[in-house]
């Protein structure tokens, strides 16, 4: 029954199962015919080993440039431990948040721009620009934060020493990435504008010289003849070209432009951006490979990024998304500031700054209608209060050029019933805020009613006791503020400084 399984196999010579029909000369005919490589024409094997010589050139050209880059290039820590609530985005697809920072370490090539004393380890941010891309490619802001401006960095841990440093108030921004590193600074811009950074570049003194070497130098114009010896920039009047230690200088002088303060040092990297912009366009340089290898080669020798960009794919993902925008639509922009008590430091100009950083969470296209609750309407006041207004801590502080304004104002208080008010002279300022302390939200939407101020005037902060009403130069006569005039169709609040098609001089420090 089972005898066929077990029986002995036969060659095919007769006497062994039946071929199928055909095979035999099937066979035969397949193994006369088969094609032989020796045989092959001599232009087939010319062609053949050029396909093979590309092929294994074209593997070993990707290799090697993808090993070149990831050992140029160093990569740290995105976060210091500041907590995040987004996901990671799709660097292609999605709407993007790209820190750039330039440190002003003299550690190792950079000692020839001072001793390691004035800036060692990390590095103080010399320059901080926020990169913001749309998903639709269409839009581009380059929002740059002084680096005198004082704002709150918030408790971070150095991933490498895991050393904690506690929460800082009123602090300089630049001092973030020197205790603790880059993520420090990240952790400090996430907090400061309400977005989530999902990568980061920082490049040191050299890599700016190389890149403006890279591009066969950079055009730039000045109103009047520059000579700093701080800085050693050293430019005529007119347009200039310049790369190297110049391209250097013309980036990091502070008493060369405008009256010698960081804001006129921002215009001129604005302009600076903008101008290479505009030749790496011109020259189609974003969209040659070729051409990319090479800056970035030149430029990763001198770059720390996060590990999400640790890649020669992921550096060419931004290049590809950055090179059909219209110069037009890649806005500069300066965060609204005014002077701080400090003459050499700089505070957020509120509402300017908050109603701006509102319109950037919304959207990257800064035409769009402000978000809701930057509304002018005032907020309504509650018929009966919830709490017993001669309790209420109130303070007057006089930030106007008016001498004892704050007495007026707290004349109008007390006649509202809040009685318990303090009068204090502050640091000018340009537009008036209500400021106030956890569980105080109902006293101060009060207090901002009575004088006609809009819900973006009012602030939650942890500095204040009980509620302040901070008068600014709007408020300097009248029973209300003055309203802040706002240009039509621009959510931002009018702080786009200039785009990347603009040509623009710098005006020349005549004290510099």
């Amino acid at each position: 029954m089972f005898g066929r399984e077990h029986s002995p196999r036969h060659e095919p010579d007769g006497s062994g199962p039946a071929q199928y029909p055909g095979q035999g000369n099937l066979v035969a005919t397949s193994s006369s015919r088969r094609f032989s490589f020796r045989r092959a024409p001599r232009w087939f094997k010319a062609v053949t080993a050029v396909v093979a010589v590309l092929l294994v050139g074209a593997i070993a050209f990707g290799g090697y440039w993808a090993w070149r880059l990831q050992s140029n290039i160093d990569s740290a820590d995105l976060s210091a431990g500041g907590q995040r609530s987004e996901g990671a985005v799709n660097d292609s697809t999605d709407r993007l948040q790209v820190l750039i920072l330039g440190t002003d370490t003299r550690s190792g090539a950079n000692g020839q721009y001072g001793t390691e004393d004035q800036s060692a380890g990390y590095g103080q941010s010399d320059v901080m620009m926020l990169l913001d891309i749309s998903a639709d490619n269409n839009h581009v802001n380059v929002i740059s934060l002084p680096r005198d401006l004082l704002v709150d960095i918030p408790a971070c841990t150095d991933k490498k020493t895991n050393k904690k440093y506690p929460e800082q108030k009123d602090a300089q921004i630049n001092s973030a990435m020197a205790q603790a590193g880059i993520g420090c600074a990240v952790d400090t811009i996430n907090k400061l504008t309400g977005l989530e950074v999902d990568h980061f570049m920082m490049a040191d003194f050299n890599a700016v010289k190389e890149l403006s070497n890279a591009v066969g130098g950079v055009d730039v114009c000045v109103s009047d003849a520059v000579d700093d010896p701080l800085s050693g920039l050293h430019l005529p009047k007119g347009t200039s070209q310049v790369q190297g230690d110049q391209a250097l200088a013309f980036l990091r002088t502070r008493h060369g432009f405008a009256n010698g303060g960081d804001l006129g040092r921002i215009k001129a990297q604005q302009a600076f951006l903008g101008s290479l912009t505009r030749k790496l366009k011109s020259e189609g340089t974003l969209g040659n490979p070729q051409k990319m290898l090479s800056i970035a080669d030149t430029v990763t020798k001198n770059l720390t990024v996060d590990s999400g960009l640790a890649s020669a794919p992921a550096l060419l993902t931004i290049a590809n998304r950055l090179k059909n925008i219209d110069p037009a639509n890649v806005n500069f922009i300066t965060v609204p500031t005014v002077p701080a008590a400090d003459p050499n430091r700089l505070a957020l100009d509120e509402p300017a700054a908050a109603n701006f950083f509102a319109a950037l969470r919304k959207s990257a296209d800064l035409t769009q209608p402000a978000p809701a609750g930057t509304e002018s309407a005032p907020p309504a006041a509650p018929s009966v209060p919830a709490y017993d207004k001669s309790l209420q801590p109130i303070t007057v502080a006089n930030g106007t050029s008016v001498s004892g304004r704050s007495t007026a104002i707290a004349a109008t208080l007390t006649s509202a019933g809040f009685t318990k008010v303090n009068r204090v002279q502050g640091p000018p300022r340009t537009q008036t805020m209500v400021y106030y302390s956890a569980g105080f939200e109902d006293v101060a939407a009060d207090v901002a009613a009575l004088f006609g101020l809009p819900a973006s005037s009012v602030q939650q902060v942890t500095n204040v006791q009980g509620v302040q009403l901070y008068a600014g130069e709007d408020f300097a006569t009248g029973d209300k503020p003055t309203p802040a005039p706002s240009a039509s169709g621009d959510s931002s609040g009018g702080v786009v400084a200039q785009t990347a098609q603009d040509q623009t001089c710098q005006a020349a420090n005549p004290l510099g």
